[in-house]
Parts: C-alpha cells; sequence; structure tokens
C-alpha cells in the first residue's frame, strides 16, 4: 500500500479511549476535510455494532469548523439495537464543543423488492486522464494547490468532464467521476464503508458552483465565496468494494439561499447502484456577484 494511501486508512481508524468514546487524527493541511470527518464518526459507530447487521444510511450536519492542531474526540451513543434495526449517534467534539453530529442505521440483512436506475453511459477509467497528474500540473503555477491535491496520490480521479482550473465560463451543474483507492484495502467492510464516504466529499460542492463560474471574476467563483459543508448523507444500497472502480455521478439540481443542493449516485464497474450522497452547502457570496 502506497504511503500516502496508508497513512488516510490509518486516520480513519480511530482509536478508541473507552467504552464509546473513540479519538481520530487529523491530516497537516491546515483544514479538517468533511470526508475525513463522515469517514472517522461511521468507524467509531461501526466499532459497537455487531454482525449480521449492515450500515445503510448516515445523515450528517457539520456544525463548526474543525481544527486541525488537535485530534477529534467522537462519543457514540447507543441509541438502540434492534432484532432488524440498529441506531446510532456520533457527536464529534473539540475544544469542549460539538463540531459535527450524525445519526446512523443499519439493518439485519433481509430479502424484499429491488430495482435500481441504469448507470449513465459515460467513458471507461482507462480512457481517461487522472487528477494526479492534471493536478501536478496546475501545482507548478499554484503551489497552493499540494495541501489538497496529495489526496490523489492514495485516491485515482478521474474526471469525465475535464473543466480546466482557469475556466471561469458556466457550465451545466452535473459531474462524473470515477474513483477508486489506488491499492487492495484490507477486506474489513468498516474500511471500505469509510473509505466511500471520505471519496463522496470529493469535489461535491464544486458541481453546485459550475452554472455561475462567470460571476467571479478573473479568479473565479472559488475565491469570491464562502464555502462549507452543511450536512452530508449517504445511503448504502448494495455490497462495495472502495478499491474498486466506482463512477460518481454528480448533480445540482437547486441553489438558492446562498445555499447549494447536490445529490450523487455511486455505481459499480458492472452497472450497479451501489449508494447515493446528498449534500447540502453553503455559498455565501464575499461581494455581489457580477451580473
Amino acid at each position: 500500500m502506497n504511503p500516502v494511501l496508508k497513512k488516510i486508512v490509518d486516520i480513519l481508524n480511530v482509536e478508541e479511549l473507552e467504552l464509546n468514546l473513540y479519538r481520530g487524527q487529523n491530516h497537516e493541511t491546515e483544514h479538517v476535510f468533511g470526508g475525513q470527518v463522515l469517514a472517522q464518526a461511521i468507524a467509531a459507530a461501526y466499532r459497537t455494532v455487531e454482525a449480521p447487521h449492515q450500515l445503510h444510511s448516515v445523515h450528517a450536519y457539520f456544525l463548526r469548523a474543525g481544527d486541525w492542531n488537535i485530534p477529534i474526540l467522537y462519543e457514540v451513543d447507543r441509541i438502540r439495537d434492534g432484532r432488524s434495526f440498529t441506531t446510532r449517534r456520533v457527536v464529534a467534539i473539540q475544544h469542549g464543543r460539538a463540531i459535527f453530529d450524525m445519526a446512523l442505521s443499519w439493518q439485519k440483512s433481509e430479502p424484499g423488492l429491488s430495482h435500481a436506475l441504469p448507470m449513465p453511459d459515460v467513458p471507461t477509467p482507462e480512457a481517461l486522464r487522472g487528477d494526479r497528474e492534471v493536478y501536478l500540473e496546475y501545482a507548478r503555477e499554484r503551489p497552493e494547490i499540494k495541501r489538497f491535491a496529495f489526496r490523489f496520490e492514495a485516491i485515482d480521479s478521474r474526471q469525465v468532464e475535464r473543466i480546466a482550473m482557469n475556466d471561469n465560463l458556466p457550465h451545466p451543474p452535473t459531474k462524473h467521476s470515477w474513483l477508486k483507492a489506488r491499492d487492495r484495502l484490507p477486506d474489513n467492510p468498516e474500511v471500505h464503508l469509510a473509505m466511500l464516504a471520505y471519496m463522496s466529499d470529493l469535489d461535491f460542492m464544486g458541481t453546485a458552483m459550475l452554472p455561475h463560474a462567470d460571476k467571479g471574476g478573473e479568479k473565479g467563483l472559488r475565491g469570491n465565496v464562502q464555502g462549507a459543508s452543511i450536512d452530508h448523507t449517504l445511503w448504502f444500497h448494495r455490497p462495495f468494494r472502495a478499491d474498486e472502480w466506482l463512477l460518481f455521478a454528480k448533480e445540482s439540481p437547486n441553489a438558492g439561499g446562498a445555499r447549494g443542493f447536490i445529490r450523487g449516485q455511486f455505481f459499480n464497474r458492472g452497472g450497479e447502484l451501489i449508494a447515493t450522497a446528498a449534500q447540502e452547502c453553503l455559498i455565501r457570496p464575499i461581494k455581489a456577484p457580477r451580473e
């Protein structure tokens, strides 16, 4: 396993301090990545649930910005252990205050009706250029990009709609990305659930900004908005591996009131819908947008 991926897997492997209390470390990036907090909260709650129940949904709120200089504590509340469903609540704490709140639900496997939407018709990952190579080129002119581009050393990400970083033209609010961990992960389902949660926050908010890229001036829209995740939801539909290619099909059906809404679907290489994600994010203009 390459060292960057190993570092991420190690960070997602939270440390048990006491019954129902766990500690997670941060990347040294001057920023606490929302996907990291999602993944660590899932890992903490997962330690308190016994098989054969399977995680099927998480609903999370980002309450305050995290401090990357200190660890994050995750307190798990064992709300219910039922024969069919199990429920947990996780609160992430720093400096004595809650920065994040998540509700999770597990279900014992049982037969039932089944259908799923088909996977979009897009090019295969082999036909696309990787984000790692693209961001290495951008970093020559903008070194600050390196502080988040390191993730592409661990996650192989390939964009279908390749939009240049200096492209300030409006685009439809849809994006498709192929994603997978670069090396094989342990067979533990907890690792794959946590890694998918981590990947589900990659470039999610940016989809809501695509139609408005021309309103940011020469520096682009990102430099003229205050952006942050407000909430994040995941539904897990079918078993999957995060070290095999997954298509993340994203769209933003609405933006308004300084908030953007994005939803996305994960498909495996065989075309099966394996997970759905949704997020509302803050996209507050720092100054009045140019009409």
